[in-house]
């Protein structure tokens, strides 16, 4: 008899948010594909797991179409089914520099990271999800409503990311639902392969800047991930959430 437990595929999954939403879905019994770039990450993410939790890892980069067609028949070989993508992949530091100076293969890069991998990814899956009536969950950013200079890159890629989940839910629609979550300072040192073993603690000031009294947990973004790929949430297509503490609504005067 086949195994009906659910699938996920999460992109970037060896370090940072894509390792917690990983921890998440994991925690709440879910079968869990991590596919990122950073081989030796990902096979220690994939060690340091509870025993017991059933994952692979597949290495591959998120913006080379085999990769990402490789990535998805292990998953269906692996697991069966295919029942949510978590497109969790990016090249994180948002800061490139002047914007005379930034260099066009540079800008590139970052959108077909950020950008075009989330495509190729949910191009590949949907067969499967459709089969299964899943979910796509694209990682956006506050990035996409409000910048700091000099990241025009990675702004405009995570302004595309909130902009083609729409664009899903409409094509992808009723079978597939798509939405995505634009998280805020969230702390994941502590989930970095490279993270040390006397990790100090971000100052007070960290915390209290934010409404919510904390900066964010990994934990907080894999919770509502397994939340939005749940059948639980079968009315809930084409949005944008925003999970940042409220800083996003805090007005600042200097």
């Amino acid at each position: 008899m086949a195994d009906t437990t659910p699938v996920a595929v999460i992109t970037g999954a060896a370090q940072g948010i894509g390792r917690g939403i990983a921890q998440s879905l994991l925690e709440r019994n879910w079968r869990v594909v991590l596919f990122d770039i950073d081989e030796a990450a990902g096979q220690q993410c994939l060690d340091q797991l509870p025993e017991g939790r059933a994952a692979t890892f597949i290495a591959g980069d998120v913006a080379n179409e085999a990769d990402v067609r490789r990535c998805i028949e292990h998953t269906l070989e692996w697991g069966g089914r295919l029942d949510a993508l978590v497109n969790n992949a990016g090249l994180a530091d948002p800061h490139s520099g002047p914007l005379e100076t930034l260099a066009l293969e540079d800008w590139q890069r970052r959108l077909d990271v950020n950008l075009t991998g989330p495509f190729l990814m949910a191009k590949h899956a949907v067969q499967a999800l459709r089969a299964s009536e899943g979910a796509i969950i694209n990682i956006a950013s506050t990035r996409a409503w409000q910048s700091e200079p000099q990241c025009e890159s990675y702004a405009a890629s995570k302004g595309g990311i909130v902009a083609l989940t729409h664009a899903l839910a409409m094509s992808l629609g009723p079978q597939v639902r798509v939405n995505s979550i634009s998280p805020g300072w969230i702390a994941v040192r502590a989930l970095q392969a490279d993270a040390p073993d006397d990790l100090k603690p971000l100052p007070p000031s960290a915390h209290t800047q934010h409404p919510a009294g904390r900066v964010g947990k990994a934990e907080d973004i894999g919770s509502l991930v397994a939340y939005l790929a749940s059948p639980e949430t079968g009315f809930i297509t084409g949005q944008d959430f925003i999970v940042d503490g409220g800083m996003t609504r805090k007005m600042i005067y200097e």
